[in-house]
């Protein structure tokens, strides 16, 4: 299991990166092809986003591998997982049923990872 949730806690961090890195780098004009959820938020906020989730990536993965405060990995699984919850709140409310799909399962990927590394298979 502790296998598994490392390749989770992997494939995570990769794809919250790269979103995030979209969001925190790239204007907004090109960031709203990519994710049109976003057309109502100002730069600023898009920015703070992509951070997020560039934060919470490196959050799944540095304190594991460091062996320093390895609490966080969960926590930052946790924050991940409340912000895809409201990001499907905002795909809910424009009507983006394949959006709230997508959503919906990286949330239930974090919170399987914060169970896993908050429970039975922690530091």
């Amino acid at each position: 299991m502790n296998i598994f949730l490392w390749i989770l806690q992997a494939a995570l961090a990769a794809l919250f990166a790269l979103s995030g890195l979209g969001k925190a780098f790239q204007p907004k004009d090109k960031v709203i092809v990519k994710a049109p959820a976003l057309a109502d938020y100002s730069p600023p906020m898009i920015r703070f986003i992509g951070g997020a989730e560039l934060a919470g990536a490196l959050g799944l993965i540095l304190p594991a591998a460091l062996g320093v405060a390895t609490p966080l990995t969960p926590t930052a699984a946790l924050g991940l997982g409340v912000m895809m919850l409201l990001g499907a709140r905002v795909h809910l409310r424009r009507g983006e049923t394949p959006g709230v799909a997508v959503t919906l399962v990286l949330f239930l990927l974090a919170a399987v990872l914060c169970w896993g590394r908050f429970g039975p298979y922690s530091w």
